[in-house]
């Protein structure tokens, strides 16, 4: 899945006279094992290559694709964004595939000036954000461009309805595979975070200490509200939106519900919650949307890991939340557990099934209410709290630079992929609860019936048969002739392949409530491809004046 970024910088170039072409090239090698993105790469030709590293996990498939690039487009840009390319962008540049990285959340006006650039033939030198590379020194730009206010930034699908059009490719543009049965869109409400959550990288400390954004920038209610009305006029599907409404206050939240309680919005909606919510607030919900739920991150059951973790509520209040939600309409309410935190034993990590338990009797096997839990990993985040003072949140840090992480990706298993041990789990023990967990948390489900049986068994089967081949590859890791070892895991690797897929639950358990039959409103999206957006109006007059 490409980052919603893509779609931001899509739009916004597009405004300006530049066609964009997204194209996601896993998504076309999950579809098709034919598929050649080597051909694909060398027939195209534009005026630079613009690659995501937004998430730390792409960072060895964005670099080879970059080599890709170079390799038949030697003179053609290549450019790199992204949390994770801003990061590692001194690192970034040294990579003989790469040209340009551009630092920062908000990176389509930055990237705009370079393509201007680029297509004059100019030097960047006064591109806000850049870092690139003359005559073999490494140059950071100011990293001057971190807009308050972000109103000049939307996910306009009509664009990538367009493009799909202009190029002909329908499944370079779609976000993950099954997106046509799943068509979940997103809002952006925000940029930035005002959370202390220790091990994200997109938490206030992180923005504040390598993003260069020590306040949360947020769009007007009338923008968010106006997206929401745009999307259901395309699509029946789930819209998601991204943040707590109430991250900017109350009167943010009650703006953006007032606007678009009008609308009688019928696609399911999908909340964010940071913090707990009381009734009030779960009620305006239930008034303004015919269907909504909702998801929170709560870490872990036990509140000392949950308070090491940065988040300072209690048990009750979560209680309070969900049965207050789930009096006023919710019609799902997911809450996600990890593994890995600060102050978690394994212990810890096992009894979050126990909790779980209490939880379900509370509310009498509601089906509604869905438990999930997965480990901190493949990597803690850089930039995140705990992965620079590893000490004192109880880290040990195994690598740190981005060819290590890169390198790592290429390891048989995810154990052998994480980037840091806890002062009261190694890696092992990482690894054993999570996987115990994810059993007795399935086992529950399936007892209570919020899962079906037959899902469950398949799942309960997937994770047996990881936890044996783990144990499997330990023991080719043991072998200490390199080249027999390389051999015994090459056999392995295509059992390995299969067991990483849904592992510890069934992607469908992570699906919102779909209502319709039909996915897509044809009439709306042929409105949108056929009229052009008021954006592109006004850039158009800016360019004609200049």
């Amino acid at each position: 899945m490409y980052p919603i970024g893509l779609t931001t910088i899509q739009e916004y170039l597009k405004r300006y006279g530049y066609s964009v072409r997204i194209i996601n090239i896993a998504l076309k090698m999950l579809k098709n094992p034919k598929f050649n993105p080597e051909k694909l790469i060398a027939e195209l030709n534009p005026k630079a290559f613009g690659i995501d590293l937004h998430w730390l996990p792409h960072c060895h498939g964005s670099l080879e694709i970059a080599k890709l690039v170079k390799k038949y487009h030697p003179n053609t840009p290549v450019i790199f964004g992204g949390l994770s390319s801003s990061y590692f962008h001194r690192d970034l540049v040294q990579y003989n595939q790469v040209d340009y990285v551009l630092r920062g959340d908000t990176t389509e006006e930055p990237l705009r000036q370079l393509m201007d650039c680029i297509t004059q033939n100019k030097e960047p030198k006064d591109v806000p954000n850049l870092t690139w590379q003359k005559d073999g020194q490494v140059i950071e730009n100011p990293f001057s461009h971190v807009p308050v206010d972000i109103d000049d930034i939307c996910i306009d699908y009509r664009q990538v309805f367009k493009a799909v059009v202009r190029y002909m490719d329908l499944e370079g543009h779609l976000p993950f595979a099954n997106w046509m049965e799943y068509p979940i869109t997103a809002v952006m409400t925000c940029r930035g975070c005002n959370h202390p959550c220790v091990i994200c990288g997109g938490s206030a400390y992180s923005f504040k200490h390598f993003y260069n954004r020590p306040k949360t920038a947020y769009r007007s209610p009338e923008k968010v509200a106006a997206d929401i009305k745009n999307i259901a006029k395309t699509t029946r599907g789930p819209i998601f939106v991204l943040g707590d409404l109430r991250h900017a206050g109350d009167n943010f939240a009650d703006k953006i519900l007032e606007l678009c309680k009008p609308m009688k919005i019928k696609n399911q909606m999908a909340f964010e919650l940071f913090t707990p919510a009381g009734p009030d607030y779960f009620k305006k919900l239930n008034e303004t949307f015919k269907h909504y739920s909702i998801e929170m991150s709560i870490e872990s059951h036990d509140e000392k890991v949950r308070k090491a973790s940065g988040k300072y509520y209690n048990n009750q209040e979560i209680e309070e939340t969900i049965d207050a939600a789930l009096s006023n309409g919710c019609e799902r309410f997911d809450v996600f557990f990890l593994t890995g935190l600060p102050k978690q034993t394994l212990e810890s990590a096992v009894e979050t099934v126990d909790y779980c338990d209490l939880m379900y009797k509370r509310f009498n096997n509601d089906k509604r209410l869905l438990f999930f839990i997965s480990p901190v990993g493949p990597f803690l985040d850089p930039g995140s709290a705990a992965f620079e003072h590893p000490e004192k949140h109880g880290y040990k840090i195994l690598f740190k630079d981005l060819e290590s992480h890169r390198q790592s990706l290429l390891q048989p298993s995810w154990k052998y992929t994480l980037n840091y041990e806890t002062k009261w789990m190694d890696r092992n023990q990482l690894v054993e609860a999570t996987y115990q967990a994810a059993l007795g948390l399935n086992d529950l489900k399936r007892k209570c019936g919020v899962i079906k049986k037959d899902i469950a068994d398949r799942t309960e089967k997937r994770i047996e048969q990881a936890m044996e081949l783990m144990s499997v590859i330990d023991e080719i890791m043991a072998i200490k002739d390199t080249a027999t070892r390389e051999v015994v895991l090459k056999e392995l690797k295509e059992k390995v392949k299969g067991s990483s897929i849904s592992t510890v639950c069934e992607k469908k358990e992570l699906e919102w409530p779909v209502k319709r039959a039909y996915n897509f409103r044809i009439t709306g999206i042929l409105k949108t491809i056929l009229r052009p957006s008021a954006k592109a109006k006004e850039a158009k007059k800016e360019l004609t004046g200049v």
